[in-house]
């Protein structure tokens, strides 16, 4: 058999395929009637009919496909971050293509040959947005995540509210009596983690003491870091600040290699809420980051943009998750 074409469904619905096309387009109100709109759709389903995309696509001048950039899916937070996008996507008859650079942060190969011709937008996350250069992706409709709102390289700018989640971890740490802290801090050089250690060391007054060491975003370069960081029992803090949970994983680890009690000699702090900081022991005090709001928020801004609509929203909200990885400051 033959796929039907929107000829058949004229035919067969007694309308013209003009008629059809506002119908299944969705651009009948006030043109078509409500009955004979009813009509072709009942016709289109009993013979099966299905839109040829490609050829819808190409003359209009649309893929309706959005290019997600990441750093990469070994980070949980990011395969969150694309089903958000995805979920509002595919509820606007769009399609999300997600890259992920294959070393967590660098560049990757672009995979168009060009992305003009394959895209209608970008959403990327600030992690990655070197990668932008890679496939020409700065030329076409941008969205950019947890990034620099000052910044005009991107149409629309979707962010975390990564400074207020640094305050409530800090006044947790306070309240517990902590002064002495210590930053573990991302390596990676983003606006996001340089938001973080701006607001920790706002929120720290005169009478605390904060030290920053930088580790790559593994557990092990954090565990290399921390041991170094907790060798000499005199300069230790009683508090540790990780820029992200998989820092806090290997600041545990460490602790716990020096023969550290958590929380009773030292307290640790995560961001992020991955499922780590439930699978580590003692489990992890974190700022949860709704990271699926991060991605449905992130296509809700580029639909605006291809629509040539202006787009603002407030950051996204964040929250304290307080478990057992925090107790009261050791006495001197």
């Amino acid at each position: 058999m033959t796929r039907p074409t929107s000829r058949d469904v004229a035919t067969a619905a007694g309308v013209s395929q003009a008629t059809v096309s506002l119908v299944l387009g969705d651009k009948w109100p006030g043109r078509v009637s409500e009955r004979t709109a009813a009509h072709v759709r009942e016709t289109a389903t009993r013979l099966g009919y299905r839109p040829n995309l490609a050829a819808r696509n190409l003359r209009l001048g649309t893929t309706r496909t959005a290019l997600l950039v990441v750093p990469a899916l070994t980070n949980e937070f990011f395969a969150r971050v694309y089903t958000g996008a995805a979920r509002v996507a595919a509820e606007h008859g769009f399609g999300v293509v997600l890259y992920p650079s294959p070393d967590g942060t660098g560049p990757a190969r672009d995979p168009f040959a060009s992305a003009r011709a394959a895209l209608d937008g970008v959403i990327a996350s600030s992690m990655a947005a070197h990668t932008l250069d890679a496939i020409g992706g700065n030329a076409l409709p941008l969205v950019m995540l947890d990034s620099d709102p000052a910044a005009d390289t991107a149409a629309a700018h979707v962010n975390l509210a990564m400074a207020d989640g640094m305050r409530q971890i800090t006044e947790h740490l306070l309240a517990l009596g902590h002064r002495r802290f210590l930053h573990l801090a991302s390596a990676v050089d983003s606006w996001t983690f340089e938001t973080r250690a701006e607001a920790l060391t706002a929120l720290l007054g005169p009478d605390t003491e904060l030290r920053t060491v930088r580790a790559p975003l593994t557990v092990d370069a954090a565990r290399t870091a921390m041991e170094t960081a907790l060798a000499t029992p005199q300069d230790r803090p009683t508090a540790i600040v990780c820029d992200d949970d998989i820092l806090a994983a290997g600041a545990c680890k460490a602790a716990r290699r020096l023969g550290l009690r958590i929380p009773e000699d030292l307290s640790v702090t995560g961001f992020d809420d991955l499922a780590l900081a439930t699978a580590v022991e003692p489990e992890l005090t974190t700022v949860h980051l709704p990271a699926e709001r991060v991605g449905e928020q992130g296509m809700t801004a580029l639909l605006a943009v291809l629509e040539g609509t202006p787009w603002t929203a407030p950051d996204i909200p964040v929250h304290l998750v307080v478990r057992d990885s925090t107790g009261p400051a050791p006495a001197p």
